[in-house]
């Protein structure tokens, strides 16, 4: 009996390991994005912990191993889960002054350290009770780590695709740690040990604080936050702040629009409007990145016929039930942008990529096998729109996308979104085989806000500086490095604009 709670310890331990990993996206990408970084620190952390974990199981075991000390080990881990969801806010704040590339090193080492390098003692641990002797060290430890294995691999598919998109972050988080601690308790009670009563007592009372005093991950109409989901994808939130409504995804702002209109708010999705203006009937569209379906709505309205790529079903589900997405405004298809483009032959006279992600835009969609794609899917005077955020007009970004579009294209202008032109702000890109001039002068006379923004885009077009920018490939795109700045004074941005709420993150 004894052998099979090892076995069942050191499978859960393996399974918390991977399930901590995977939570840590969903914890800290809200506040810093979901980039290459974020993963990179993640790993990291994962293999130091559990290299530290290692080292000091194998010689703490070697000093006298003991099934209390092991039960001690598990319960000390779920304790620590127990706590990330209390001091997850106060370690981003503190974080927060550091560059992008520290701070989610550092909050990712304080929150996700000590749990997993107790959990990496385990099985050096293990492996020291189980071995009866020496001929058979190999296969003992063999067995143990490949049950550790076994139960990271059932972690990571049932954390992925069922435990986040169903149960939440903070729940699946209270979950583990109240499993660990329990766990470690039921043991340190087989072995009549007192300190099991006061450990069974805390993972009581953490049950009660899960569902009773932790702050909610549902929505709070009352004071704004009318949505909260998680995807397989991202965590989304639908705020209302200040008489607009914001779609937020992995903590970037996607979409915001004047609830009782719909009309946007965004000024980049007026700019996109003038690629309207090239056609004098209406046309076909592809929009690549849904978002709120703004678009979708700006050309359904001209009577434009509208096909939107989408890779997450709940951002579709959340525009239509919270953004007033009408199913007759478009055709949604829930796929991955560049699959539908190798997938599909049909041609449409504008493409508009609206795909910007949590922290940069998802870099096999801005290379110039990508923009190959989509240039075959445009018809012979069809344009190509790419929204990208920058940190200013003549950013590195801007350049290097459009040394890239011009691999494919003959004309490429940038549209900028905002003054000056060294803020942070959209600057649209456009793309064709035909010279881009507008057939007629745009609306100057007592101007709407609309007008006004795409007045300043049109007579602030330019031709991006070229010369030296790197052309992005599939084989090579720093797209997520040079992303870091811009995510880095959009975040602190966003942070002081949410603050105040505290309806975010």
């Amino acid at each position: 009996m004894k052998d099979l709670y090892i076995y069942l310890v050191v499978f859960l331990a393996g399974a918390a390991v991977l399930a901590i990993e995977l939570l840590g996206t969903r914890i800290l990408g809200p506040f810093y994005g979901v980039s290459l970084f974020l993963w990179s620190a993640l790993i990291t952390v994962t293999l130091i912990a559990l290299s530290i974990g290692y080292a000091l199981g194998g010689r703490w075991a070697d000093r006298g191993a003991t099934m209390t000390r092991l039960y001690f080990i598990i319960a000390g881990a779920g304790l620590w889960t127990l706590f990330i969801p209390w001091i997850q806010r106060p370690v981003l704040v503190i974080t927060e002054p550091f560059s992008l590339r520290l701070a989610v090193l550092a909050a990712a080492f304080v929150l996700f350290v000590p749990p997993l390098t107790l959990l990496g003692m385990v099985s050096p641990y293990a492996i020291k009770l189980r071995a009866s002797n020496l001929s058979i060290v190999g296969r003992t430890a063999g067995d143990l780590y490949a049950i550790s294995t076994v139960g990271s691999v059932v972690s990571a598919l049932l954390t992925g695709f069922f435990l986040i998109p169903n149960f939440g972050v903070t729940r699946l988080t209270f979950l583990i740690g109240i499993t660990l601690l329990l766990i470690g308790s039921i043991g340190l009670l087989a072995e009549r040990r007192f300190m099991a009563i006061p450990l069974a007592a805390i993972g009581i009372f953490s049950i009660i604080m899960a569902f009773w005093l932790l702050p909610s991950e549902g929505p709070d109409p009352e004071r704004g936050l009318i949505a909260v989901e998680q995807s397989p994808y991202a965590e989304i939130r639908v705020l209302d702040m200040e008489r607009k409504r914001h779609l937020i995804i992995d903590g970037g702002v996607h979409t915001i629009v004047d609830p009782l209109s719909w009309e946007s708010r965004f000024p980049y999705t007026a700019v996109i409007d003038l690629t309207r203006d090239f056609f004098q009937a209406p046309g076909d569209l592809l929009l690549i990145g849904l978002g709120g379906g703004s678009i979708v709505k700006r050309f359904a309205r001209e009577r434009w016929a509208v096909e939107a790529v989408e890779i997450d079903p709940v951002v579709v589900r959340v525009a239509q039930e919270h953004f007033g997405l009408e199913p007759w405004e478009g055709t949604i298809h829930p796929v991955d942008g560049r699959q539908f483009l190798i997938t599909h032959d049909k041609t449409y006279d504008v493409i508009v990529m609206d795909a910007f992600g949590s922290s940069s835009i998802p870099f096999h969609l801005v290379t110039k096998e990508s923009f190959g794609l989509i240039a075959s899917h445009l018809k012979g005077k069809g344009i190509f729109a790419l929204n990208v955020e920058t940190n200013g007009w003549d950013s590195l970004i801007v350049r290097s996308l459009s040394a890239t579009l011009k691999e494919q294209f003959d004309f490429v202008l940038a549209l900028p979104t905002y003054e000056p032109a060294s803020a942070l702000g959209n600057v649209i890109l456009l793309a064709a085989h035909f010279e881009l001039e507008l057939p007629h002068e745009l609306e100057r006379e007592f101007p709407a806000r609309d007008d006004r923004v795409r007045i300043l885009a049109w007579d602030n077009r330019f031709e991006a500086d070229t010369k030296d920018a790197q052309v992005l490939t599939d084989d090579l795109n720093p797209v997520d490095l040079w992303a870091e700045e811009i995510n880095l004074a959009a975040r602190r941005d966003l942070h002081r604009y949410f603050q105040p709420s505290g309806l975010s993150w």
